[in-house]
């Protein structure tokens, strides 16, 4: 399901309506039931939804529509998405074990500039 959203800042709900073959209503009630999905008002009270809005409208449906979700379970995979996107995997990295990473990113970097350097 590919739908291109056009390069806007805000989109009102017909708009967003439109892009995902659904009802305003759908919408309203996914602003309901997912926490993660919320459009700013307006001073006239009317739903504004970002890029980032609709995108994640996009994946409510695939996951309802598609793939057969649940609203719960849909909303619990959106929570555990969201959660792992912001927390970095510390399970198996200790602190000591990143700063080697790094140091040896770096150090590539140093070769590859050096390497650069040298072929002028």
């Amino acid at each position: 399901m590919t739908v291109e959203i056009p390069d806007k800042l805000y989109f009102k709900i017909g708009e967003v309506a439109a892009l995902l073959d659904v009802k305003t209503h759908v919408l309203r009630y996914w602003e309901t039931e997912f926490s993660i999905f919320r459009p700013v008002k307006s001073r006239a009270n009317q739903r504004l939804y970002r890029r980032k809005d609709v995108e994640t409208a996009l994946l409510i449906k695939d996951m309802l529509y598609r793939q057969g979700f649940t609203i719960a379970g849909a909303r619990k995979k959106l929570a555990s998405q969201k959660s792992r996107k912001s927390a970095p995997d510390t399970s198996t990295d200790t602190p000591s074990q990143l700063l080697k990473d790094v140091r040896k990113d770096l150090l590539k970097i140093r070769e590859r500039l050096i390497s650069l350097q040298q072929e002028k």
